[in-house]
Formats: C-alpha cells, sequence, structure tokens
C-alpha cells in the first residue's frame, strides 16, 4: 500500500516535470491507453491524444520559465484503481499565473500506475498571465 502511494506521488512529479520541461511525449506517457486528459479548452484520449491536444497551439513566445508547483495530494487506493486530488500553483516569467486543482483516477497498468482520467481546473488567473484565458469556475 505505501508503495502504491509512492508510486502514484512519483506519477504526479513525472507529469509535472515533463509539462514544465516542454517534454510532452513523456508526460502523455503518463496516461493509461485510454487515459483521458480534460483541461480547460480542451482534451485528449491516450498518449497520442493527450499529446496531440498539448501540442496543438500556439504558446505565447514570452513564456521562457514556468513551473507548476503541486501541494497536498489526497490519494485513496482501491486494489488496482484509485483516486487523487491536487492543488496547483503555476509560476511563470512574470510571476504568481494561475492555480487549480487536479481531480485523478488512476488504474494500474503493467507498465505502474497511469492517469485513466485527469481533469485540470483552473480556479484563479492573474490579470498579467501569459497563458490564454482558462478560469474555470
Amino acid at each position: 500500500m505505501i508503495n502504491d502511494r509512492i508510486e502514484i506521488l512519483d506519477l504526479l512529479a513525472r507529469y509535472t516535470y515533463s509539462g514544465d520541461r516542454g517534454r510532452i511525449d513523456a508526460l502523455a506517457a503518463c496516461f493509461a491507453e485510454e487515459g483521458i486528459l480534460e483541461f480547460p479548452g480542451g482534451e485528449g484520449t491516450g498518449p497520442a491524444g493527450v499529446a496531440s491536444a498539448l501540442s496543438g497551439g500556439t504558446r505565447n513566445p514570452a513564456i521562457s520559465f514556468v513551473r507548476h508547483h503541486v501541494t497536498l495530494p489526497l490519494i485513496e487506493l482501491d486494489g488496482d484503481h484509485a483516486t487523487a486530488r491536487s492543488y496547483f500553483a503555476v509560476t511563470s516569467d512574470n510571476g504568481p499565473d494561475h492555480s487549480g486543482t487536479y481531480d485523478d483516477r488512476l488504474v494500474r497498468t503493467p507498465d505502474g500506475w497511469r492517469f485513466a482520467h485527469r481533469r485540470v481546473r483552473v480556479d484563479w488567473q492573474a490579470g498579467t498571465s501569459l497563458f490564454r484565458p482558462m478560469a474555470t469556475r
């Protein structure tokens, strides 16, 4: 049970580090074959669909630095399935940029824990944000 929690925390970290460094294929590999990423303004299914959804837009060239800070993950285990809920805060070139929550359903696969469904909700976005408008609450 403790190993499952550690492996899930590692998955959350791999997703975050990969995204902040622009390694979309590594981020997409965090999803199960039918795993869904749902975020403000987009959605992708499976690793290929997630990679495509995240590669489709044009990134603001003013963004040269981005860091997601994930806190307080609540993990509930149920055999080969789990749920997790975490807060995140994003810092970019202009300072605090946006924050929200991750709501996750996870599944154990032959390759380890993967996202079955990750819903990204943005609770707050700075008026000076370098990202497109995306507040969902």
